[in-house]
């Protein structure tokens, strides 16, 4: 049987049990934009959300293959501010400001995004006016947002040491006011890029897989993702990658995609209607849009001390390093067998 990597970074999103952090800022404008702001996402979930999708976006996975940050052109970089800003428009339904990017609670409010905390840059026109600074970094898998009144006497211009600045005329947060930020959620978990973080011999293992046709090496990437990371939740856009094709999802399914390929392996691949069967066996349960692979091998005597879960007739476990492959049963469709127990 092959190790598998089933260490997982990120533990599941669960935004409304972390501690927001909020800073004790007196400005009543702030207050009002951050009460409209929670009003809106109570958890973060949305704000979270948007930003996983934004760098997904911009990597297209897809079409290039890409899946880390660093190998993004510095114009795609530039870019994300601006991705950033919209998404966020169209999932909170914000309106638009006249000046600046939004209206909140009444108050005129521009948008920024950096990967570099603290490194915002802020236009001439939002001088004296409100930011929310939004930072991620898929690397470390957590994200940032905050809201600031930026004060021309506690910026300064940006790339240099005095106020003359650069050709633009943005300036930057300095770092005797980083302080000055009102933080709304600080150092949250940021939903995980899978491949960016598995170990190496693990990525090159999936990444070098290759099928007797080159139009097949898509399959093979997808069949050993699933057979070398077991037991962790996978998300739609890590398939989408490895495949690289539109119909990514035919790479998954029966007749031809993993969970065929994978089933003499006694490898099952549980999406979210399968989510009950991931709990009866004590692994990480998928969410809507992911996936968890596990090897299974029929139960061994009576004893329910260990997990188990019922299908095609048969109790079965979670298979042990060493064992022989058993082929796996097939999964129903609606994630609920007839025969369930």
């Amino acid at each position: 049987m092959h190790r598998f990597d089933n260490s997982q970074r990120s533990l599941p999103l669960d935004l409304a049990a972390a501690s927001r952090i909020s800073g004790s800022s007196d400005d009543v404008g702030i207050l009002d934009v951050e009460s409209a702001i929670l009003s809106l996402d109570p958890t973060g979930k949305r704000f979270a959300t948007v930003l996983r999708d934004t760098i997904d976006q911009i990597l297209d996975g897809e079409n290039t293959g890409r899946y880390d940050w660093n190998d993004l052109y510095k114009t795609e970089k530039t870019h994300a501010g601006t991705m950033v800003e919209i998404n966020l428009f169209r999932s909170l339904g914000l309106d638009s400001g006249e000046d600046l990017d939004y209206l909140i609670a009444g108050k005129e409010v521009d948008c920024k995004f950096s990967q570099t905390l603290y490194g915002w840059m802020i236009p001439p026109e939002a001088l004296d006016e409100i930011c929310l600074v939004l930072w991620a970094d898929d690397h470390k898998s957590k994200w940032s947002a905050g809201l600031l009144r930026a004060s021309k006497d506690k910026l300064t211009k940006s790339g240099t040491k005095t106020k003359k600045g650069n050709r633009d005329g943005k300036y930057r947060l300095t770092k005797d006011n980083w302080s000055m930020i009102n933080w709304i959620w600080r150092d949250f978990e940021l939903p995980e890029n899978t491949l960016l973080h598995l170990n190496k011999v693990t990525l090159e293992g999936i990444l070098s897989a290759r099928a007797k046709t080159r139009r097949g090496d898509g399959q093979a990437k997808v069949s050993e993702l699933f057979r070398r990371v077991q037991q962790r939740r996978i998300n739609r856009t890590t398939v989408r990658t490895l495949a690289q094709q539109k119909d990514y999802m035919k790479r998954v399914r029966y007749d031809g995609g993993a969970r065929s390929k994978l089933r003499p392996e006694g490898i099952v691949i549980l999406g979210h209607q399968h989510r009950d069967y991931a709990q009866k066996l004590h692994i990480s349960v998928p969410g809507r849009g992911e996936f968890v692979s596990v090897q299974l091998r029929k139960a061994r005597g009576d004893s329910f001390d260990t997990p188990r879960i019922h299908l095609d007739g048969s109790d079965w476990e979670i298979a042990q390093p060493g064992d022989l492959h058993e082929e796996a049963p097939l999964l129903p469709k609606n994630g609920a067998a007839d025969d369930e127990q």
